[in-house]
């Protein structure tokens, strides 16, 4: 999909979801949630009217099963381009976001290029188990 558009998704030669861009832009009319239900991580855009409420509630101790760690990172701060690899590491496109933009990283490979200095917050499955154990480094 294209990237000019306030919400899109990069996908591989072989239909593999590499990622979904929400821009700082996007205005939802209602409640929509971008990933597929079996995704380990969920992403969406959640409306409410003024007086709206969400009962008071926590969530049930679920066993849940992780193979690959996807990863939400908000561009707080800066412009940051994301270079975008299959599973097969081989390059597939590359991403510039600005400050408010945020992506899920599904699958596949991905780098950074700070184009300005910028601060990223990131959100993804824990715990962290160092460098060595969670990645693998591979060249571009």
């Amino acid at each position: 999909m294209s990237e000019e558009l306030p919400f899109f998704y990069v996908k591989s030669s072989d239909d593999t979801i590499l990622c979904f861009v929400i821009r700082a832009g996007y205005n939802a009319e209602k409640t929509t949630f971008f990933t597929p239900l079996d995704f380990s991580q969920q992403i969406g855009v959640i409306k409410y009217a003024r007086g709206g409420k969400i009962k008071p509630h926590y969530h049930n101790r679920v066993s849940r099963e992780v193979f690959y760690t996807q990863e939400v990172l908000f561009i707080r701060k800066g412009i940051v381009k994301v270079k975008l690899y299959d599973k097969e590491l081989v390059f597939v496109q590359d991403i510039v976001l600005n400050t408010g933009d945020v992506i899920l990283l599904a699958s596949g490979g991905h780098g950074f290029e700070m184009l300005e200095d910028a601060e990223l917050l990131e959100v993804k499955q824990g715990p962290y188990n160092g460098v060595e154990n969670d990645k693998t480094i591979f060249e571009a």
